[in-house]
């Protein structure tokens, strides 16, 4: 009994002395834990200090995402003829593949949220003031780091609407003055979306964006470890930049160490939101892939993941003019804010309830994306295709040319902008009665070559097939 003691006892003490080992070799003391328990203002052990946890939050979720990201990619096959099936097969057949390729995909939901949560309560704490300018900077980047990846990651799915979001992409990047074209061939890696197009945004995906992220957190961490854990704002109490260094190093003379005291909140909440989104993948599992891409489907806006649906109904409800200025205005304008707020506002009132054009920065685009991307979830100007089908009163009674031209209205997705007897989508006009307005070579011209924002299907239809259609919207008078 003693002897099992004694076993019990070594084996115990046992991670203690590698623990030790380690920190020997590798002089852990004078490094890692120097980090973790550099100190930070007292008052984050106050209930304040759990706004400072959302960093935290958003870097646990990103290990996760290169976790899943890896294991995703030892069976992901990047080629046009494979990707869909090889993501079939991870969703449907290989072990857990549902489970991680879940957590893949709500953990891009979640680090998106998690990092625009971040840097609102960064701006609003006044947090990006001297001498944390490059901090924010950093972080931007790092905001545009975090869109471009989850952008890149729907893409390659390479489904139906992943297929056409590339094109949408392409049209977009060509709308910038003088480099659009070559922004445009950049997108697509050549003149046509194909195998190209694919292995850029793989390579994009995996390789790129992340190493990018990888440096620029480095280069944030050592800032946040150099400057130092920005205090909480307090009323009337500026930033001065001549006394800010001697006023915030007696602060730290009585602060108290990063870890424990104060990272216990990070870890605990860093906890929560990863046990959650492994809980929602295990729940509801992967999100179910679209058709296969077909390009001789023309559809006109495919719909991306929810925290884009706002960007994409905007695009959706803006007359087609100012298609270009908002396309290359609002973009630009977002990037022009972010790296203009700590050259513009580096001192002064932090506190927020003393700088109320920050709380209208903050409000007014968030209640206007929300607005939008409710506007997205209902999108009745093109509405989803999946068991997608003509009132009976439309179809009744038809030849066979005109039976088949009302199915491949339905195929070719021109019900996805078109009502036929409120059937059907409100982009494009109301075809109800078209025949009345239109000839049969009219109908036909304008299938074939498009016009007014109508992409041309001359190139996706045969001409049986076009003068199927022609056939079925003839008889809507």
């Amino acid at each position: 009994m003693i002897r099992l003691r004694l076993l019990l006892a070594r084996f115990a003490a046992w991670p203690g002395h590698v623990a030790s080992w380690l920190g020997e070799r590798f002089e852990l003391e004078d490094s890692v834990l120097a980090v973790l328990k550099h100190p930070v203002p007292r008052e984050l052990e106050r209930p304040v200090g759990w706004w400072y946890v959302f960093g935290s939050a958003t870097l646990a979720v990103f290990v996760v995402q290169i976790a899943t990201g890896v294991g995703l990619a030892m069976t992901y096959v990047p080629a046009p003829n494979s990707a869909y099936d090889s993501l079939q097969f991870i969703s449907h057949d290989a072990t857990l593949g549902s489970v991680v390729r879940g957590i893949h995909y709500f953990g891009a939901g979640a680090m998106v949220v998690l990092v625009l949560v971040h840097m609102t309560q960064v701006y609003l704490f006044g947090a990006f003031k001297f001498p944390r300018e490059a901090n924010w900077l950093s972080g931007s980047l790092l905001l545009l780091a975090t869109l471009a990846m989850a952008f890149t990651g729907q893409l390659l799915r390479w489904d139906q609407d992943a297929f056409w979001s590339v094109v949408v992409a392409a049209e977009q990047a060509a709308q910038a003055p003088v480099i659009g074209d070559w922004l445009a061939h950049l997108v697509v890696a050549g003149a046509n979306v194909g195998g190209a197009t694919l292995t850029r945004f793989y390579a994009t995906h995996v390789f790129l964006i992340p190493a990018a992220i990888f440096g620029l957190l480095g280069i944030h961490l050592y800032l946040v470890i150099k400057r130092g854990i920005s205090e909480p704002p307090v009323a009337g109490l500026t930033v001065d930049r001549r006394s800010y260094r001697q006023r915030y190093a007696a602060m730290l003379e009585r602060g108290i160490p990063f870890w424990p005291d104060a990272a216990w909140r990070d870890a605990a909440v860093s906890t929560l939101v990863v046990a959650g989104i492994v809980v929602l993948a295990a729940a509801i599992g992967a999100p179910q892939l679209g058709k296969p891409p077909d390009p001789t489907v023309v559809v006109a806006d495919p719909r991306p993941d929810w925290y884009f649906l706002g960007y994409f109904a905007l695009l959706a409800l803006i007359p087609p003019a100012t298609e270009a200025l908002v396309i290359v205005g609002l973009p630009l304008l977002a990037f022009v804010f972010l790296f203009l707020v700590p050259i513009l506002w580096p001192d002064g009132e932090r506190h927020w309830s003393r700088r109320p054009v920050a709380i209208a920065a903050v409000a007014l685009p968030f209640v206007g994306y929300v607005a939008l991307t409710v506007a997205g979830l209902e999108s009745p100007w093109v509405p989803r295709l999946e068991g997608a089908s003509l009132p009976a009163s439309v179809t009744r009674g038809l030849d066979a040319p005109a039976l088949h031209g009302a199915q491949l209205f339905i195929d070719k997705s021109c019900w996805a902008c078109h009502q036929i007897d409120g059937s059907g989508g409100r982009k494009g006009p109301d075809l109800t009665h078209v025949a009345s307005r239109l000839s049969r070579d009219q109908l036909i011209a304008r299938i074939a070559n498009g016009g007014g924002g109508m992409p041309a299907f001359a190139g996706s239809v045969t001409p049986a097939e076009l003068d199927d259609l022609a056939a079925f919207l003839q008889t809507r008078r």
